[in-house]
């Protein structure tokens, strides 16, 4: 993907406000402490209701849509990991429009997550594991598709998640990224859910340098794309 076909990239200036909002719990605390603390949100009240918010926030529908038109295309790809399952919204659009042959494993830092996401989509198709991103307990070049669904924020630096998520990836194979941008809606999601945010075209910079193409920026809508609001999503390739 050209850089004329990118986002211009903004001024180099975050306001203010959305700097107070952000929480930056992740850089007073030690790896392990951040990571447990991630999952007692995870496992509580905030986790109970992730899937309402994904309605609420029109992530699940508006992701749906995407996959069922193809803007991310799921054709041909036999081996997928959903990294970062939570309650299930990716692994419930994969199950409907991945190949009917495909495997489809999914993963996350949370037991609990992992249970309520057994427990709404009702299907023994997907396998499910507890597993951080920083350690996939998979082979190199396990899968020709990832998909990985605001997971990258909960890492104080993207590049040793991206790294991992390169190494299991076959290469060609294509990856389905969405993440928290540093935007005013990105700092309340950071608040709320105890995680970072990313800039755009620094976040692109670092997945081009690990080996990881972007092919296209995809958006949930066009007002979306207007407002900058619902996060950064992208399609990569692994070189």
């Amino acid at each position: 993907m050209s850089q004329s076909t990118l986002t211009k990239p903004p001024k180099r200036r975050r306001k203010v406000f959305n700097r107070l909002v952000e929480t930056k719990v992740w850089e007073k605390v030690s790896y392990v402490e951040y990571r447990e603390q991630v999952r007692h949100v995870y496992a509580g009240p905030k986790g109970a209701v992730l899937w309402a918010c994904s309605l609420c926030s029109l992530h699940a529908p508006l992701g749906d849509r995407m996959l069922r038109r193809r803007r991310f295309d799921l054709r041909g790809r036999k081996r997928i990991l959903d990294v970062g399952s939570g309650a299930g919204q990716i692994v419930a659009h994969l199950l409907k429009y991945a190949d009917r042959d495909a495997t489809i494993t999914g993963c996350d830092i949370s037991p609990e997550m992992l249970r309520r996401a057994r427990g709404r989509l009702k299907s023994r198709r997907p396998q499910f594991l507890t597993a951080d991103l920083t350690r996939l307990p998979f082979a190199d070049a396990s899968f020709d598709c990832v998909t990985c669904g605001f997971v990258l924020e909960h890492l104080p630096e993207a590049r040793p998640g991206l790294a991992e998520l390169a190494r299991v990836l076959a290469p060609g194979g294509r990856m389905l990224l969405f993440t928290t941008e540093d935007t005013f809606g990105g700092a309340w999601t950071s608040r709320f859910f105890l995680c970072r945010t990313y800039n755009r075209h620094e976040l692109l910079s670092t997945c081009r340098e690990i080996g990881l193409e972007p092919m296209q920026e995809l958006w949930l809508s066009g007002v979306h794309k207007l407002l900058r609001a619902g996060g950064i999503c992208l399609e990569l390739r692994r070189l």
